[in-house]
């Protein structure tokens, strides 16, 4: 496996490596600290962010390699360049590229024709580094036996809605994706695929329109912002209020588990997708969540170039 362009890309087993390899980064995050000696991590943003570069820069400068951050108005690809091209210029220079974009088929087409691995480091379908620092704060909480324990993603059925169901199924795990009917509602193709996968697995995945019969008895509620990048807003007052009823308030979180976890990639909008009592509660780990970006992101860049990662039959 060359590169991680969806969530699907990855085995169980290449999972459990890669949350092996970030536990021990996160206890210990030089370790490594030679494996990118003399190379460089091409780092390519055409939407803004706060975690995703700050883990993705660190995580190289751990690893002992250097990041070349790129903003979108940098390359030439906005005078004409093609992505195939650009892909074999980026491939002369660095070791890999971590790109974090607008369109799905941007990232697999620079994935076919560059000579190293491509990272998706989140794109309007698809987030795959982002869950795997979800699934790492959710071991850190439960332990490899989730048996019995229900994961709830709560709100817009968008890139991380998806993410979510697939990586819930390969790990063989109860999720749910609440979310309101019609176009608020996961991608129909994401829940066939994920719901095959957890049909091998062991896993359960649910599609559910009712936030209150979702949260009862859950493990983990989850959830992100209502407005993404690139959504329209004159579509805002109507999303509001088709979400408004899956924000997760503080008499949602009681209908869980008494040992459940509250979970947001961030960034939050407190009043809006969550209330403030409960993302600053006892019971939010958003902060260890989003330490785990750079562990795991370090984990994928270690194990990618070494060529370790196996990716997945499904």
């Amino acid at each position: 496996m060359k590169d991680l362009l969806r969530t699907q890309d990855l085995s169980r087993d290449d999972v459990e490596l890669l949350l092996e390899t970030a536990a021990a980064f996160a206890e210990d995050p030089l370790r490594s600290k030679s494996a990118l000696a003399n190379k460089s991590v091409a780092i390519y943003m055409t939407k803004p962010s706060t975690r995703t570069r700050l883990s993705s820069e660190s995580a190289v400068a751990h690893l002992g390699g250097t990041p070349i951050f790129i903003r979108g108005d940098e390359l030439q690809l906005g005078r004409g360049e093609t992505i195939a091209d650009t892909a074999k210029i980026i491939s002369g220079y660095c070791s890999a590229l971590i790109i974090r974009t607008f369109a799905q088929a941007d990232v697999e087409e620079l994935g076919a024709h560059a000579s190293i691995p491509v990272i998706n480091a989140l794109t309007d379908d698809d987030h795959p580094t982002q869950l795997l620092a979800d699934w790492l704060t959710i071991r850190e909480n439960f332990g490899k036996d989730i048996v019995g324990r229900k994961f709830v993603y709560l709100g817009d059925g968008n890139n991380m809605s998806h993410a979510w169901l697939i990586m819930g199924a390969i790990m063989g795990a109860h999720v749910v994706a609440a979310t309101p009917s019609g176009k608020w509602a996961p991608n129909a193709k994401v829940v066939e695929i994920a719901k095959n996968i957890a049909a091998k697995s062991g896993g359960k995945v649910e599609v559910s329109h009712d936030p209150e019969a979702a949260s009862k008895d859950a493990s983990v509620l989850y959830t992100d912002v209502w407005m993404s990048m690139g959504d329209s807003e004159s579509e805002r007052d109507e999303k509001v209020l088709a979400l408004s009823p899956f924000a997760v308030t503080e008499n949602l979180f009681s209908l869980t588990n008494k040992d459940s976890i509250f979970m947001h990639c961030l960034p939050a909008h407190r009043g809006e997708e969550v209330e403030a009592s409960v993302i600053d509660g006892p019971r939010s780990v958003v902060w260890r969540e989003a330490y785990h970006r750079r562990t795991t992101i370090q984990a994928i860049l270690y194990h990618l170039i070494k060529g370790d990662l196996k990716g997945s039959t499904h």
